[in-house]
């Protein structure tokens, strides 16, 4: 739990940042990702450090539970493959990149989805108090 809770912590605060600024100022930031998708060298950039990113969560934090817990796991497996989509097909990502961008309301509520997931998992990291454990009743009888 503690690993999911630094991890929580990493990305919750990341991804508020990055879902606000981008509503914010989305015609900027919008801008910037239209020049981005025309740089193979960035593509292959950004792949390498989301592939590293993405191997860094899974190797610490490979949990499939039912709780709370597997957002982080599925964010890793989604930075291994989109960085290795990067690498491996930048033209693919210029293209689908390029069709998103001109599908703005898309856009608008991806970011508000990555804002609302950011203060989830940041609540989560830095507020939620762990559930204590019912009192044992052995503990109880010696008494």
């Amino acid at each position: 739990m503690q690993t999911s809770k630094f991890l929580a912590r990493l990305m919750g605060p990341f991804m508020v940042a990055i879902g606000a600024g981008l509503l914010v100022n989305g015609d900027v930031l919008q801008a910037m990702a239209a020049e981005f998708l025309k740089s193979p060298a960035l593509i292959f950039l950004s792949g390498l450090l989301t592939l590293t990113a993405g191997l860094a969560i899974v190797n610490t934090h490979n949990v499939w539970t039912t709780d709370w817990r597997v957002i982080v796991t599925i964010f890793g497996w989604l930075g291994v493959i989109g960085g290795a989509l990067r690498i491996m097909f930048p033209q693919l990502v210029e293209q689908v990149g390029t069709a998103m961008i001109v599908q703005g309301g898309i856009l608008v509520g991806a970011w508000i989805f990555v804002l609302l997931l950011g203060l989830w998992l940041s609540y989560l990291g830095y507020l939620e108090q762990p559930a204590r454990a019912p009192a044992n009743r052995k503990a109880k009888k010696k008494k």
